[in-house]
């Protein structure tokens, strides 16, 4: 595994060891270029990805908002709320990403020392700002 997965900020206090689990018995999916991954105002499916290659545009309404690549985290709040989607992610090139679940996030949780906890609130904040 890279060790750029490792250094991600909502891994960064728990054990390497646990990340490698949990990524290993974790999903992925690959996407085309121009394929929409996660459309606005569609349910929550509860996964939340990880991209691996390729990028992404994330976009409200018609309007480009941001741009992720390789190791940028797409939609961990979809994990923490109930409501639809609030933008469309698509593919800018063909994109493999890594699948995390509800499940995965709570593997976390109960391996951690709450920073996780923080980094997630910290996280939905930052969202809630951009927006």
């Amino acid at each position: 595994m890279p060790e750029t997965l490792f250094n991600l900020k909502i891994f960064k206090w728990i054990e390497k060891s646990v990340v490698e689990e949990i990524i290993l018995n974790s999903d992925e999916k690959s996407f085309k270029t121009w394929e929409i991954i996660i459309l606005e105002w569609a349910p929550s499916n509860w996964e939340w990805y990880i991209i691996k290659s390729g990028s992404v545009k994330i976009s409200i309404g018609w309007q480009k908002v941001a741009e992720l690549q390789a190791w940028d985290i797409v939609w961990e709040i979809a994990l923490l709320n109930e409501e639809n989607r609030t933008a469309t992610v698509t593919a800018l090139e063909d994109t493999e990403v890594i699948v995390l679940t509800l499940d995965s996030l709570v593997e976390m949780i109960n391996h951690d020392d709450n920073s996780i906890n923080r980094e997630i609130i910290r996280r939905i904040e930052e969202n809630l700002e951009n927006s």
